[in-house]
């Protein structure tokens, strides 16, 4: 890097927070165009949780026997993701940020419109979602590996923080919305939950062609590390397949850990990635800049990110299992109607998040990240600890506590955190670390939720069995538990989020000679909507504890990264006080 740098940063720092002829600041041009991406990115990415009933039910194909279908559907997006945010953040170093950004824009909307035009039904399209949604991604990254860095451009370093909390609040509160749109827009049409992103991914699109700027200072042109970028693609898109395609049912297996498929892919996806810093650390122009993690306040924060990323990645999840699968039920809400339910029960998570993060961006301006980062990770401690202790059947004002908590504890710690991260770097390696940011936790997301996914299904593949026959042996039915024991875990754990009552289904299917033994006062039981939830209770709950206590003990470690991060770095001041130094 040149000795001129933070001349040329100061000069280009004056230009871009000029006013526009029409009065508006740049940043806030760039603010606006960054919620805007954010917003649509994950409101897109929880619509679909809700959502997939009635997707499976409007292409024609049952969820239950199309496991693969729905892993892919869930998880694919952020496989994309993961693999290429560092590539996009490294060549927006090289070729400008606000490119790529509202390129991303536009293959995001081709898309969005492709999602809604889905010709195909049954296997053909499920297949069509999946690549049409992999697309998404592939736009998706483009500006996600760019959000962070164009805010750290366009903000000085006193007001970084107000603004990555702003984008933050984005975040969450686009999850949320997300759970209850695609409860109400999946009633209407499953192809709404696709088209309701058009219109902001187009009026994104052009709002960022008209007024969004190239203002970073640019990398100086490079070779595009073709090696690294092989090695890490390959080595993290075989590691997820992997993971992936252990969760479902492998020959007798109910996950696929034992196939050796998945082995070879764990094995050389792992292998891949050991090698690849071995690559960046020999290459020309590498796309993971392994120097900067020497600067301690980006190196601490950031695996501060990824493990904290590992703790709460899954939850959303795991909650929306306990909500649809169990309490609403219990509580009277019918299965069709838990999918939009649920998204309104968790809404104090994102008010917990939106009143803490703004606030906590604003005070880590004036205070430093460090501690507010580190209280938050310790609040989210206190929460996963609060929910592992409630029973399933728990009274909600608790319930809502615990999430309010938990959501004000992931406010305090990720803008001040984001900001730590991106005001450590100098001005020309912002993309790529915002991309180095954005892939860690990504890729931990992801992760989570195969972890979790993973520690729930053997939980329920132990305990179902005994608790199924258990209580039909309660209702005087022992004769049934060969016949409902049939219901494979996996099958019972989806049967729950998706918001379905397996045992009406597998009565129906029957024979008649049968059924007609069975006592009405049984079927009526079987059929109602409590004694299903209740069983599933009994092997749910422990691996859902356990999840929750494995959630504590990573949200403490990150609190102690988090704590070794050491006082507020900020580069340009850095950067200035050393040229000042004889």
């Amino acid at each position: 890097m040149s000795d001129n740098v933070p001349a040329q940063a100061e000069k280009a720092k004056t230009s871009i927070f000029g006013f526009f002829k029409n009065g508006v600041e740049y940043k806030w041009i760039a603010l606006s165009n960054v919620i805007i991406a954010t917003m649509m990115g994950t409101v897109n990415g929880s619509i679909i949780l809700i959502s997939l009933p009635a997707i499976f039910n409007g292409i024609s194909i049952n969820p239950l026997t199309s496991f693969q279908y729905l892993l892919w559907l869930l998880m694919g997006y952020g496989i994309v993701t993961a693999t290429l945010l560092l590539t996009f953040g490294r060549l927006s170093d090289m070729y400008g940020r606000a490119r790529i950004f509202k390129l991303g824009f536009l293959i995001f909307t081709i898309g969005s419109v492709l999602l809604y035009l889905t010709p195909g039904t049954g296997d053909e399209g499920a297949i069509e979602l999946i690549v049409f949604r992999l697309l998404q991604a592939v736009g998706g990254a483009m500006f996600m590996a760019n959000s962070a860095a164009i805010l750290t451009d366009a903000f000085p370093p006193s007001e970084r923080g107000k603004a990555l909390g702003l984008n933050m609040v984005a975040v969450l509160s686009g999850q949320f919305i997300g759970l209850i749109l695609g409860g109400v827009l999946a009633v209407y049409d499953w192809r709404l939950v696709f088209l309701v992103s058009v219109p902001f991914a187009v009026v994104g699109t052009i709002w960022s062609y008209l007024k969004l700027r190239e203002v970073s200072f640019r990398a100086p042109k490079a070779k595009v590390d073709i090696l690294g970028n092989i090695t890490f693609v390959a080595g993290l898109v075989l590691l997820l397949i992997g993971v992936t395609y252990g969760l479902m049912p492998y020959e007798n297996d109910p996950m696929g850990w034992s196939s050796p498929w998945v082995i070879a892919s764990l094995a050389i996806g792992f292998l891949l990635l050991i090698m690849f810093p071995v690559i960046e650390s020999r290459v020309e122009s590498p796309m993971f800049r392994l120097e900067l993690f020497k600067i301690r306040a980006f190196s601490y924060a950031n695996i501060a990110n990824l493990v904290s990323a590992i703790a709460r990645g899954g939850v959303m999840f795991m909650l929306i299992l306990l909500l649809q699968g169990i309490w609403l039920p219990l509580h009277g809400y019918s299965y069709e109607s838990t999918p939009l339910w649920a998204g309104i029960y968790m809404l104090p998570l994102t008010v917990g998040f939106i009143v803490a993060a703004p606030v906590s961006g604003m005070l880590s301006d004036r205070y430093g990240p460090r501690w507010i980062a580190t209280g938050g990770m310790l609040i989210v401690t206190l929460s996963f600890l609060l929910l592992a202790w409630m029973p399933y059947d728990f009274e909600y004002w608790q319930f809502a506590l615990a999430l309010f908590i938990m959501g004000a504890g992931n406010g305090m710690f990720g803008s001040p955190n984001s900001a730590s991260i991106m005001s450590s770097v100098p001005p020309d390696e912002r993309g790529v670390a915002s991309g180095m940011m954005s892939t860690l936790m990504n890729t931990a997301n992801t992760a989570s939720m195969a972890i979790f996914f993973t520690i729930v299904i053997v939980g329920i593949t132990n305990s179902f069995p005994a608790a199924m026959a258990s209580s039909l042996a309660s209702l005087g039915a022992a004769e049934l538990a060969p016949i409902l024991s049939s219901i494979p875990p996996t099958g019972a754990l989806f049967a729950a989020f998706l918001g379905y009552n397996p045992v009406s289904s597998i009565l129906a299917g029957l024979p008649p000679s049968i059924v007609s033994a069975i006592p009405a006062s049984t079927i009526s039981a079987l059929e109602s909507s409590t004694w299903f939830p209740s069983t599933l209770a009994e092997a749910f709950m422990p691996s859902l504890r356990l999840s929750f206590y494995i959630g504590a003990i990573l949200c403490a470690i990150a609190a102690i990264l988090s704590a070794m991060r050491g006082e507020r770095y900020i580069h340009e001041v850095h950067a200035k006080s050393r040229e000042a130094s004889p």
